[in-house]
């Protein structure tokens, strides 16, 4: 990929507030309230990790993302489960018999501080256990010292290993700096092979942000409109209640439109919101 002609980022800082705030004045445009908060559920990649994770503690994941199931409401289980690497056969085999995936984050997450043979061989390791997703992390130093051939050789590496499991591709916009930045690693991150782009480890101070979150579905859209290929979106970190996802799905509505509105496009990844939206369901 030749990295001169990555576009610029179209709109300011102004523009993005404006578009933001027209967003979330509007209604949603395909739910009524019920219907989305069923929608949201179904997105939910249900997440834990934590040094301090262990086999129970994903035995009661995986048993808590199967319990919200409930055909005779019409309440969908989550799209996922969301773990380290060592506990992707266990979920996968308490899973087997669901529709519920199977996500790993690797390739040294979450700071993507490792030689890309040992990225490589544990994104092998977790799709070998059974993983159906990956999650990684690009290399936000190599990308902030304008190096971008080595942030899409290691994504093209790294979604080469997935083989048949989907690669959702961090971009860490907290740390990247401005939206400019955000628009042209989002460029990268799919040209390189993403499945999806995903804003956030959750570990760090600025995690998903709807600024971060339009800048990148605008990269989704523009991939779109050139190419006729649909590349997902999963927000992640800090959507932690009923009315924040509602108002990251208004923009989803907004910029994307109705083709997106399904868990094979779209993703949250959330440890507190599921709880919150069965409430309210």
């Amino acid at each position: 990929m030749s990295f001169s002609v990555l576009k610029n980022y179209p709109y300011t800082d102004e523009q993005i507030q404006a578009r933001l705030a027209e967003y979330q004045n509007g209604s949603l445009r395909y739910f009524d309230f019920s219907q989305a908060y069923r929608f949201i559920l179904s997105v939910i990649d249900l997440t834990t990790l934590e040094g301090s994770d262990n086999a129970a503690r994903v035995q009661q994941l995986c048993e808590k993302a199967m319990a919200f199931h409930d055909d005779a409401n019409g309440i969908p289980s989550t799209a996922a489960v969301c773990v380290y690497p060592p506990f992707a056969a266990q979920a996968k085999s308490i899973l087997k018999d669901t529709d519920i995936h199977v996500a790993c984050v690797a390739g040294a997450f979450p700071a993507g501080q490792s030689p890309i043979e040992i990225k490589i061989a544990e994104v092998a390791y977790a799709v070998a256990q059974g993983a159906d997703e990956i999650d990684m992390v690009i290399s936000r130093g190599k990308f902030l010292e304008g190096d971008y051939q080595t942030v899409y050789d290691e994504i093209a590496a790294i979604k080469a290993a997935c083989g048949h499991a989907h690669l959702k591709v961090i971009l860490e916009t907290g740390e990247l700096g401005s939206a400019d930045n955000i628009y042209k690693a989002s460029q990268i991150a799919i040209a390189a092979g993403a499945d999806f782009i995903k804003t956030s480890t959750g570990k760090i101070k600025v995690n998903a942000t709807p600024e971060s979150f339009l800048v990148m579905l605008d990269a989704i859209k523009d991939h779109y409109e050139a190419t006729g290929k649909m590349v997902g979106m999963k927000p992640a970190g800090g959507i932690a209640d009923a009315p924040t996802a509602i108002a990251f799905l208004k923009i989803l509505e907004n910029v994307l439109g109705e083709k997106w509105l399904s868990n094979r496009y779209f993703r949250i990844g959330a440890s507190r919101l599921a709880d919150k939206i069965r409430a309210e369901i």
